[in-house]
């Protein structure tokens, strides 16, 4: 399957059972119910798959769960993020194995590298694969830039570079990475409650957070936006943006399955040092998604 950077593509949590051990079979209904409810396809082990928990052949066994699950209805993108290059090269090579069809590259997890660093860092990732690969930047949680200039380095010298997942929370650097790079680079919305500005601006996908909960209004927000339909757009961006808010803050993790158990996709259970809601703060998280719940727009295919 050739990879194409477009969509809605959730960036799915990681189901555990009581034990906090993986639930492959849960995870494997759940990718395919997000396909079916039209996602373009799965990103796994990102940060909201609680990637930083999960073991090296954990990670491995998840996508493979994730690939036999969609049996080629959909790609399955590789989250490759590690303390260490060599590890993250190792990932790398082992996801083009298990047969996933691109991969979402992180800088390290920890460490705050200059430029120089982190170039050297993705472009050891970019290497090791022939996979289409699409860069993270996110630099509210990982304390490092890929600035627009950057970016258009990177995609001058690889060829497997395709796209930019772009969760700086500004906007314009969607534009800023367009007029450098054009149509060379697939730039996704990588926050959910900037997709409306990102569209605007002429992002071509969605990593998306509540979509693991919410798929087909999410896959409608998208595709309304990407119509030019903006009322329409607008008035179901409106009505979700308690909920994709939720995105956007230190817990979004507990937030993000605690939708899922709201709607009976999941639960709330996540590894430590995470601990779930607790007392008011999951009052006021219930309270939140129940009142969008009870207000919840039918939709189309948008």
């Amino acid at each position: 399957m050739a990879m194409i950077w477009r969509g809605v593509m959730p960036a799915i949590t990681t189901c555990f059972d009581e034990h906090l051990q993986i639930d492959h079979t849960f995870v494997a209904r759940h990718c395919v119910w997000l396909v079916e409810n039209g996602c373009a396809g799965v990103v796994v082990c990102g940060s909201l798959g609680e990637g930083a928990t999960l073991s090296f052949e954990e990670k491995l066994a998840l996508w493979r769960t994730c690939v036999r699950a969609l049996e080629g209805r959909a790609p399955v993108v590789a989250g490759i993020s590690a303390l260490s290059t060599r590890e993250a090269v190792e990932l790398a090579r082992r996801a083009a194995d298990i047969g996933c069809q691109g991969l979402m590259v992180l800088p390290p997890y920890v460490y705050r590298g200059d430029w120089r660093e982190m170039k050297a860092h993705v472009s050891a990732v970019f290497r090791a694969t022939h996979l289409s690969c699409m860069l993270y930047n996110n630099p509210i949680a990982y304390g490092t830039d890929f600035l627009p200039e950057h970016i258009q380095e990177l995609a001058a010298e690889h060829e497997n570079l395709h796209a930019v997942k772009e969760s700086s929370a500004d906007v314009r650097r969607v534009t800023a990475i367009r007029a450098l790079v054009g149509d060379r680079l697939a730039v996704f919305v990588g926050v959910d409650d900037l997709i409306l500005e990102g569209i605007a601006m002429g992002a071509v996908g969605w990593i998306a957070g509540l979509a693991n909960a919410l798929p087909r209004e999410s896959v409608a927000l998208f595709n309304l936006a990407m119509r030019g339909r903006w009322k329409e757009a607008f008035e179901l961006y409106r009505w979700f943006l308690p909920l994709l808010r939720m995105d956007t803050v230190p817990k979004f993790v507990q937030l993000i399955k605690l939708v899922q158990q709201e709607v009976g996709m999941g639960n709330a259970r996540v590894r430590p040092p995470r601990l779930e809601l607790v007392g008011e703060e999951l009052e006021r998280a219930q309270a939140t998604i129940r009142a969008a719940l009870q207000t919840r727009p039918h939709v189309g295919e948008g």
